[in-house]
């Protein structure tokens, strides 16, 4: 899930866990956050392009600040973002199933709707 996202912003962990990563992946920031209990293999969350403010094996609660948006310009077509992941094991799914939401929607770039609306 891509967020919008000014460069330095505060990124904060979704859920409650252990940061088990924090470093560069083909040079890119990323932070990983491994969240205990919730099944196995235990879920995880990623963050880039992140710089990691917090050192690995650290436990955070939900909402803690774990890094800030590093530049980067590759991922949302020259836009600043935030790209949020959800892992179980190799298995993305979707972020919002932590917090019991609804599915995600996924829209073409530009705003096109097929259903007539302006995006």
């Amino acid at each position: 899930m891509d967020l919008a996202a000014a460069v330095g912003a505060e990124v904060r962990a979704a859920a409650a866990g252990v940061v088990s990563f924090s470093g560069l992946v083909a040079g890119r920031p990323v932070v990983t956050v491994i969240h205990p209990g919730q099944g196995a293999p235990p879920l995880r969350t990623t963050y880039l392009p992140v710089t990691g403010t917090v050192p690995v094996g650290t436990s955070v609660p939900a909402g803690a600040v774990i890094g800030r948006i590093a530049p980067d310009g590759r991922h949302c077509r020259e836009r600043d973002c935030l790209h949020w992941g959800l892992l179980r094991g190799e298995r993305y799914l979707d972020p919002l199933a932590l917090f019991g939401a609804g599915a995600a929607r996924l829209l073409p770039l530009g705003g096109d709707r097929r259903d007539g609306q302006a995006g």
